[in-house]
């Protein structure tokens, strides 16, 4: 076999090789979606149509427990950041790695699509280079990347490079992927929103894909306006793009804006504003200061947990002069339960900070740009960021938490400190319930009873039946004497009782309802 023949058969087995592996590992991510099929859990006071197999009660979401005693929210900022992949040699595809794109976790892999950036620099502002392609990368765990040699794009003659195949030279930065594995279209399993310079200005399309690699515009591009996009998902029948706008209000400011779609391509004809951290100023005075606000920069890159998404978004700090060179942006934390409108458990808490970030240009104000993915992953909780500006120490950054503990409700007091919860109804089959607390101990314990929806103790699941909680953990089942399930076809609320000589060492972080998935 000659050198030419043999590269061809061998990038030929590599690709299928890859192909094979990345349907097994798609394949594994839709089965598990049927496993708790047959619960139906609803929140009759929230924005939710059908039952879903688990709802998720965080402690820091007022929503979740709107009637508090003695009890505070608290957030607690990522941990560990650190340069998990790296940008580029000098004359590489990305000699400059800008995030702007999307981790998805299916099955055992996480896959990740990101935008390289090249050639000569475009500016002093941001720092970018005037050219960027969509790259993709590879890992088991989330720190530990692969840029596979994907042979689909030739790039300065070669296509040993790890570009996706999509056709779209005007693109710039954002690309937002979705993984729906529902879709009775296999070639839409994929589908992506990202910005394409189109007619002279910036414009919101879409693609798809049948397996992440190979993309094909939708003929009906440009889909909606302007929208520089970080998060998608999918949520009660519909699709939702989260991104920047600005032109929804008087003041030119950077907000949180999402579009919707029944099909990924008809799209509202304008979008909806979910968080505005801008001013209330306007008039001629204000025609010039651009840039010069507390902003929300690129919307919310968004974590659906089925009953309430997580929104990670950017803390736009601008300078009173508007000068993008000064301008610092953290990564601030905000909630959504329709998929619209978000409000801060904290307001402008920085959930990861811009200031002292590994690798990072000490000359230059620091700033951050989010990406849409956070994923579980053992007693782990991972999020994936870059900084803004594609200065030296570009790159994917993570930051961790112990398991989805982000944020507690915690007591101020030692006496009286309780939560109730919103009503919780489960319309078919069974409903377990475990807690993720910690603090607890021989002088800190969690007292859960149940409460009718008018707030009545039920027979068996409150008073001397009440679940008491000595030990704390990440899912510690809530087992009462009545039984060890939530009672079927009524509403029924939680209610949470801090107790013992030290109940402020506990803190809660979260409540699940329903059958838990394996770790």
């Amino acid at each position: 076999m000659n050198t030419e023949v043999r590269s061809r058969f061998t990038q030929t087995n590599n690709m299928a090789r890859l192909a094979l592996i990345m349907l097994a590992t798609w394949a594994s991510g839709f089965y598990a979606l049927d496993i708790g099929a047959a619960t139906k859990i609803r929140l009759p006071d929230f924005p939710q149509t059908t039952g879903i197999p688990q709802v998720v009660l965080f402690g820091f979401d007022d929503r979740a427990f709107p009637y508090q005693n003695a009890v505070q929210t608290h957030l607690s900022p990522g941990r560990n950041p650190k340069v998990v992949l790296q940008h580029g040699p000098q004359g590489s595809v990305d000699e400059v790695l800008l995030y702007y794109g999307t981790i998805l976790r299916i099955g055992d892999t996480f896959h990740l699509w990101y935008t390289g950036n090249y050639g000569p620099p475009q500016n002093n502002i941001g720092y970018e280079r005037v050219d960027c392609r969509i790259c993709y990368a590879t890992s088991k765990d989330g720190v530990s990347w692969v840029k596979p040699k994907l042979g689909l794009v030739e790039f300065k003659g070669s296509k040993d490079n790890n570009i996706i195949d999509l056709d779209a030279p005007t693109l710039w930065s954002t690309f937002a992927v979705l993984h729906d594995p529902e879709d009775p279209d296999t070639n839409r399993r994929f589908k992506a929103a990202y910005e394409a310079k189109i007619d002279g200005g910036m414009r919101f399309c879409v693609a798809f894909s049948p397996d992440g690699l190979h993309w094909k515009q939708s003929p009906k591009n440009p889909v909606a306006p302007f929208l520089e996009m970080a998060g998608i998902t999918r949520h009660q029948g519909l699709y939702y793009v989260s991104g920047q706008s600005l032109g929804h209000r008087p003041v030119v400011a950077r907000r949180v804006v999402t579009f919707a779609s029944a099909d990924f391509e008809t799209w509202s004809p304008c979008g909806a504003v979910g968080l505005d951290r801008s001013p209330d100023l306007s008039g001629p005075s204000t025609d010039g200061n651009f840039s010069s606000y507390e902003e929300a920069h690129l919307g919310a890159a968004m974590w659906n947990r089925g009953n309430v998404i997580i929104g990670i978004y950017g803390q736009w700090h601008g300078h009173p002069t508007g000068e993008r060179r000064l301008v610092a942006i953290d990564l601030g934390f905000a909630l959504t339960h329709d998929a619209i409108h978000y409000y801060e458990p904290i307001p402008n808490f920085r959930f990861i900070p811009a200031r002292e970030q590994p690798d990072s240009p000490s000359a230059v104000l620091p700033a951050l740009e989010q990406g849409q993915g956070m994923e579980n992953l053992g007693e782990q909780t991972l999020y994936w960021y870059s900084l803004w500006r594609g200065t030296e120490g570009s790159g994917i950054r993570l930051v961790t938490w112990p398991r989805d503990r982000l944020g507690m409700l915690k007591p101020f007091r030692n006496a009286n400190a309780q939560a109730v919860s919103c009503p919780i109804s489960v319309e078919e089959g069974a409903a377990p319930m475990y807690v993720n607390v910690s603090g607890l101990g021989k002088n800190s314990q969690l007292r859960i009873s149940l409460l009718d929806e008018g707030f009545r103790p039920i027979s068996g699941f409150s008073g001397d039946d009440a679940a008491v909680l000595t030990q704390s953990g990440f899912r510690s089942q809530v087992k009462w004497k009545g039984g060890d399930q939530l009672p079927a076809r009524k509403n029924v609320r939680l209610q949470v009782d801090f107790a013992g000589v030290r109940p402020e060492d506990a803190a809660l972080h979260a409540i699940y309802v329903g059958e838990l998935e394996p770790w």
